[in-house]
């Protein structure tokens, strides 16, 4: 008996220590990886990476794991030829393959969601655009001026936010009080109503938009995401 115990004893120590080795291991891939992202080419201001699943050290071996988390904060983009900040990206990516010596790194599936500001979709907007909040479920409250008759007429639209052309997110107001001015509803609307296409966000297409108090909440997916390298 006395030596069992001895041998449980050992095993558990043994084990801890392996399990203290493989989240040492871990700590230093997750390093490597968020050191190494450019999501499609851009260098985002900061990246966590989170690698799943236990044993780290087996899925190591074969550069192979099963899910990864990337949060990047400050990822630059371009949006209908513009640059766009998205303020926070999340994805989750899957089936991901390590190459060289942790310089690639692919998903094979990825999904997420990028948040936009609307100080930033204001920032990226050259309609004329002042101020833009979120404004109820599917709406934001968008600003703009114009100049009729030497009067600075400024408003502010309730307007739909919709997904168009499978890719291109669509503002358009739901109505402009023109106050009897001629010509001044289709003015206000060509400084608060625009399309931008936003293509492909860090390499994954956009399947749907959401305006949220914290900003635009674009839903991304894409298949064999270069994530470094």
């Amino acid at each position: 008996m006395r030596a069992l115990r001895i041998l449980l004893v050992v095993a558990v120590v043994l084990g801890g220590i392996l399990a203290g080795l493989d989240r040492l291991a871990v700590t230093w891939a997750e390093s490597e990886v968020a050191g190494r992202t450019s999501l499609a080419g851009g260098r985002p201001d900061s990246v966590e990476v989170d690698i799943k699943g236990f044993p780290f050290l087996t899925q190591a071996a074969d550069k192979r794991f099963g899910e990864v988390e990337v949060v990047a904060k400050g990822v630059r983009t371009q949006a209908g030829g513009k640059p766009v900040r998205i303020g926070k990206l999340t994805v989750a990516l899957r089936d991901v393959t390590v190459t060289g010596d942790w310089d690639g790194v692919r998903a094979g599936t990825a999904t997420g969601t990028a948040v936009i500001s609307y100080a930033d979709l204001v920032a990226a907007s050259d309609r004329g655009v002042t101020a833009m909040e979120y404004g109820g479920p599917g709406k934001v409250r968008v600003t703009g001026s114009v100049t009729v008759l030497g009067r600075t007429v400024t408003r502010t639209v309730v307007s739909s936010v919709t997904l168009v052309g499978g890719g291109t997110v669509k503002v358009r107001a739901d109505e402009v009080p023109g106050e009897g001015l001629p010509l001044v509803e289709d003015m206000i609307r060509e400084r608060t109503d625009f399309e931008r296409p936003l293509g492909r966000v860090a390499g994954m297409g956009v399947s749907k938009v959401e305006p949220r108090p914290e900003g635009l909440v674009v839903t991304v997916t894409g298949q064999d995401v270069a994530v470094a390298g």
